[in-house]
């Protein structure tokens, strides 16, 4: 490939690295062809992630930041009900990672490899989403709509009682038949114990 004119930046090396990733999946990518991609040496890719491991790692932080920021719109919305922005957040998140995993299943397969793999990328984002929720449940706490004696704790509860339907493990299961039922029963059962009651 001749060598572009445009600058190199991390955010074009990781774009081309989830090319390669896609094309050449985990075991085969290496960073020569991240390097070949975008038409410049191995070297300058290096300067920019100083390990193949510090390159995917930033790649399946970048990932998992999308869905993160997908997410962090649901929390920011003031003029809906916390548990109807409870609802909805626990509905994006299973939407976002089912259509990952539907709609570009080599890179998910890939992303699979890459999370087992990660340093500090994944608890960080498990960190952020179950901030996101506790922020949700102190709004509900705050105006009455919900009971949660630690909202941080009860997000926590929250976020592994959905986990089926979040957790990449259980991919498969979410192309099952009523698997929509099962999520609805389960947020149902989730948003009926944090009601207030009064």
């Amino acid at each position: 490939m001749a060598p572009t004119s445009e600058t190199l930046t991390a955010e074009r090396i990781l774009e081309a690295t989830e090319e390669v990733l896609r094309r050449h999946g985990p075991a085969k990518a290496t960073v020569v062809d991240v390097a070949r991609a975008l038409g410049v040496s191995h070297g300058s890719v290096y300067r920019h992630f100083r390990t193949k491991a510090a390159l995917r790692e930033a790649v399946t932080k970048r990932w998992l930041d999308r869905t993160s920021q997908e997410l962090a719109g649901i929390v920011a919305e003031q003029d809906r009900d916390p548990e109807q922005r409870l609802r909805a957040w626990l509905r994006a998140l299973f939407d976002a990672k089912r259509r990952k995993a539907g709609h570009d299943p080599e890179l998910f397969a890939t992303y699979m490899v890459l999370t087992r793999e990660s340093g500090e990328a994944v608890p960080e984002h498990i960190a952020d989403l179950t901030s996101q929720l506790t922020a949700i449940i102190r709004a509900g706490v705050e105006s009455g709509t919900l009971t949660a004696p630690d909202p941080a704790t009860t997000a926590r509860a929250v976020f592994h009682a959905t986990g089926r339907f979040h957790d990449p493990c259980y991919a498969e299961e979410w192309k099952a038949p009523g698997v929509e039922a099962e999520f609805d029963a389960v947020v149902d059962l989730l948003t009926q114990g944090l009601r207030a009651q009064g």
